[in-house]
């Protein structure tokens, strides 16, 4: 455990955290490195911008803005039209949600996708959205990950300390967003990064399971009796 305090916040991403999108995000790269290259980037370039917006993902491929717009507008036409076939939930992502909940612990979403795609993919793995106290998209006009900006959006938003906090995630960029912002980071091992890549960011502790978090949570206070 970090040298922050008993949990009472915890903050998730959202591709590879609580959504299994891999099969999708892939696909949806594939298609729009075959329809705007004569020859497709390799694939290790995808996984190294994994978890960063499409259009910073997109601006290291391309010079201009017109060509990054372009790409982003393939990838989205991809991504929607396949969506409901290739993403899916992970195993006891609700249940640990409503757990967090009845415990009284303030939970929500920080994620690089836009609130579109988010909506979509929630409403995909029947997650409802009413179930977040807060969820910061990459709409938000602020630097993203690793940038801490939107983790402590999300902080502010709730009226919430960082050494109370947590943020939850699959990628580098989360855990280094998550330490930039002084929270407790949760390296997510069931996404698509290794347990040796992301072991190298030092995240405070490693999740084989999303139920696991339920570990380090404050204990629900007692209400006393009055005298």
């Amino acid at each position: 455990m970090s040298n922050h305090g008993p949990l009472h916040t915890i903050l998730f991403d959202l591709d590879g955290t609580l959504v299994d999108s891999a099969d999708l995000i892939l696909a949806s790269w594939r298609h729009t490195m075959d329809a705007h290259f004569e020859e497709p980037p390799a694939e290790d370039v995808w996984l190294r911008t994994l978890g960063q917006p499409l259009r910073a993902q997109f601006g290291y491929l391309v010079d201009t803005a017109e060509e990054v717009q372009a790409m982003v507008e393939t990838y989205l036409k991809h991504n929607f039209r396949e969506h409901e076939r290739l993403i899916r939930p992970f195993p006891r992502v609700s249940e640990t949600l409503v757990e967090l909940r009845a415990n009284g612990i303030r939970i929500g979403v920080v994620t690089s996708k836009a609130s579109a795609g988010t909506a979509r993919s929630l409403a995909a793995c029947t997650l409802d959205e009413a179930l977040f106290d807060v969820i910061v998209t990459s709409d938000e006009p602020v630097p993203h990950k690793p940038d801490p900006a939107p983790i402590r959006l999300a902080l502010e938003r709730l009226d919430a300390s960082p050494e109370t906090a947590a943020y939850v995630g699959d990628s580098v960029w989360d855990i280094r967003a998550g330490h930039a912002a002084d929270v407790t980071t949760m390296a997510a091992l069931w996404g698509p990064f290794s347990e040796r890549e992301l072991a190298i960011e030092r995240p405070h502790i490693m999740l084989d399971t999303i139920d696991e978090v339920l570990r380090y949570i404050a204990p629900p206070e007692v209400p006393q009796p009055s005298l």
